[in-house]
């Protein structure tokens, strides 16, 4: 098949889309389809054009996949003029790029943004090609739940509109969680639906790409417990929540010592304020690092004795990718959530997991995990187990290529 994939966010950028995307492109590149990613000029999360990028359109050639780039007004400011500029000429553009981009039999549209879709459809109809949409969260009610947006507000009314013409023009919806799928049916009956799990790539993330030089670059001395989290420090995250968590086992540790360290590897929105909030007291067991390259990634979580995948309250259908990439590497998961998350932990035993705002029953579980060196290990290895056996990348954008021929067959010329 010819398939071209529209979406804001692609490598050399960092982060859980970028990821994602790229490997299922570069997967069905390798397994003989043709693939066109329409994407941003690089510049997430800094809100800065990446070096060697810019101008209107750009094309290029990425692991056998054919990109092509478009302009966008960057921004990092929370300011939602401006993030509604960064959507929107992000919107423009790919349409013109797309454009002129050959034709193709299949266009999948990443949401979010949302806005995306407004491109998606214009040019499935144009390019006589069957539209995909893929949604990664439901947008608008994450907005509203995060407290973006009024549910009562013109802007979710209009958002709410935009999201329903998205789902009667797709050939498929394609949704990356069971719940995101579940809700998709609940409120939109009779839409073709298709549940695209994340994954991951097990040959990449593994036990075994621990080593001295990346547990150095945590920054903790071999005895200590380390938990990391690596990702994006926004509101969904709630990563507040750890720190008081931490700021709890000092205050019962000797010396004020919570026998574990914590490092958060990564940017975004809230980092600042995030950093400002550390008390004094346990400033030292808290280490900020920034964005690393993709490739040093499946060591830095390798080396981490407890893999952090927390989440913020309201977020039932969440399933980060990072929590993919946590069973993978082996480690011990610690989650915060009541949904998805937490259900997929205690499928596989990978983990524990805790309520969203529970910060006293966060402290304890990492007590525990701190304290169970044994038990960390059990958990690691059910994790492992379940990354291989239910989750493994290969495997997932197989199944799904093979359900796309299964709906239609490629078009004739």
């Amino acid at each position: 098949m010819r398939l071209a994939i529209l979406t804001q966010y692609y490598p050399p950028e960092i982060g859980a889309p970028q990821a994602r995307l790229s490997g299922l492109a570069r997967l069905l590149s390798a397994s003989g389809h043709e693939v066109v990613v329409l994407t941003a000029m690089p510049n997430y999360p800094t809100g800065k054009i990446h070096p060697g990028y810019g101008g209107l359109f750009r094309r290029e050639r990425l692991d056998g996949v054919t990109v092509v780039r478009s302009a966008i007004y960057p921004t990092q400011s929370a300011s939602m003029v401006r993030r509604l500029a960064n959507y929107f000429s992000f919107v423009a553009s790919s349409f013109f790029a797309g454009l002129r981009t050959g034709s193709f039999d299949y266009l999948m549209v990443e949401s979010p943004p949302l806005f995306l879709g407004i491109t998606g459809i214009l040019l499935a109809r144009l390019k006589g090609a069957r539209l995909i949409f893929n949604v990664s969260d439901l947008w608008p009610d994450s907005a509203a739940r995060l407290g973006l947006i009024s549910r009562s507000g013109l802007a979710f009314r209009l958002s709410a509109a935009l999201e329903k013409l998205c789902y009667r023009s797709a050939w498929l919806v394609t949704g990356q969680t069971a719940g995101i799928v579940a809700t998709i049916a609940e409120r939109f009956p009779g839409t073709p639906l298709y549940h695209l799990s994340n994954g991951v790539d097990t040959s990449v993330f593994s036990p075994e790409r621990a080593t001295g030089a990346a547990r150095a670059a945590l920054g903790a001395p071999g005895e200590r417990c380390v938990a990391v989290y690596a990702g994006l420090h926004g509101l969904a995250q709630g990563l507040d929540q750890v720190v008081q968590a931490l700021s709890i086992l000092a205050s019962r540790g000797l010396g004020g010592d919570p026998g574990l360290d914590v490092v958060f590897i990564g940017d975004g929105p809230q980092k600042a304020s995030l950093m400002e909030s550390v008390p004094p007291a346990i400033a030292r067991f808290i280490r900020f690092l920034p964005p690393r390259p993709n490739a040093e990634i499946p060591a830095l979580l390798a080396a981490a004795d407890v893999i952090l995948v927390p989440l913020r309250g309201n977020f039932r259908d969440a399933a980060p990718s990072k929590l993919y990439e946590a069973f993978a590497s082996g480690r011990a998961v610690m989650a915060v959530s009541d949904g998805e998350a937490a259900e997929m932990v205690h499928r596989v035993g990978g983990g524990l997991s805790v309520d969203p705002g529970d910060v006293d029953a966060l402290a304890g579980a990492l007590a525990r995990l701190r304290d169970e060196p044994a038990l960390r290990a059990e958990l690691g290895t059910g994790g492992r187990r379940g990354a291989e056996s239910l989750y493994d990348r290969r495997a997932l954008v197989g199944a799904f290529a093979a359900e796309i021929a299964r709906r239609s067959p490629p078009k004739q010329q």
